[in-house]
């Protein structure tokens, strides 16, 4: 798990109240004062004191904070980021601004877009950017293509069979542009789109299947669609709601090996409308079913 270093900063918990992060930043303000701190560093630290404040104390900004921690800041502390920025010659207000976009008073405003999905711009000392890619439940599970558009720009990016929520995936080369006509990564946070089918536990699957009555008493068989083909499945008789059915490496794939995960069926049974059954045939049930 990424580290939080601006809660470091600033020397106080994560779960620090709004009052307890504003009473921190004012102690090492009145601090760290340039003209108050004659010392080496102090200038610097009283830089950083204030940027770690414009953002813990924005709600906004401090929820992306919270979820992606020091990860915004290519997993350095927020120290060690500042100083990997070059020996001054770089705006950290505007660094921050297209880390977590809109304007960040104290550090100068200004305008920031917002990326793909929701998702957000974060930098790190090679200018990577982030955002949040939503994947469809059955590209999650069996792999795919996405095409999307990010900052302008229009690409493809493929998805690894059994890929899970919350994993990140890295495009080389289509970050933000930096000097010499580099430009840093583009990471992906991955959120996958529930199935209205399917439940995933790993790489198994579960879903539930309806059985009509006649074949649930007597047997038969149905016809079963997986994430990937069609299936006969043999019902047996007697066959009561709730009951698993198996069908072994019909689930996800897995990223690390390459096999697949079973899927399970859960039986449920269609019970006929009364009003369109034969009134003889209802006669007789009422009289022959067991209590």
């Amino acid at each position: 798990m990424a580290g939080k270093s601006l809660y470091e900063t600033l020397g106080v918990e994560q779960n620090a109240s709004d009052e307890e992060i504003k009473k921190a930043y004012r102690r090492l303000a009145r601090k760290y004062h340039p003209d108050i701190n004659k010392e080496g560093g102090a200038e610097e630290k009283f830089k950083e004191i204030n940027a770690a404040y414009e953002i813990l104390s924005d709600q906004s900004k401090r929820k992306q904070y919270d979820q992606f921690g020091d990860q915004m800041f290519g997993n350095q502390s927020f120290h060690d980021f500042t100083r990997s920025q070059g020996d001054g010659d770089f705006d950290l207000g505007d660094i921050l601004n297209k880390i977590f976009g809109g304007g960040l008073g104290g550090l100068g405003g200004f305008g920031g877009g917002k990326g793909f999905d929701g998702g957000f711009n974060f930098g790190s000392a090679n200018a990577d950017l982030g955002a949040k890619l939503s994947v469809p439940f059955e590209v999650a599970a069996l792999g795919g293509e996405r095409q999307f558009n990010v900052n302008g720009e229009s690409m493809k990016i493929k998805i690894p069979a059994g890929i899970n929520e919350g994993e990140t995936l890295r495009a080389r080369g289509r970050g933000a542009r930096i000097r010499n006509g580099l430009r840093g990564d583009l990471l992906l946070q991955i959120h996958i789109e529930p199935s209205d089918e399917y439940e995933r536990v790993g790489d198994d699957l579960t879903k539930t299947i309806y059985i009509p009555l006649k074949t649930a008493m007597f047997g038969g068989k149905i016809g079963v669609k997986t994430l990937d083909r069609e299936i006969s499945l043999k019902i047996p008789a007697d066959t009561k709601g709730g009951q698993k059915f198996r069908v072994r490496e019909a689930g996800a794939i897995n990223r690390k090996n390459g096999g697949r995960g079973d899927l399970y069926l859960v039986a449920q049974t269609l019970i006929p409308s009364v009003d369109k059954l034969d009134p003889a045939f209802l006669k007789m049930l009422q009289e022959k079913l067991p209590e």
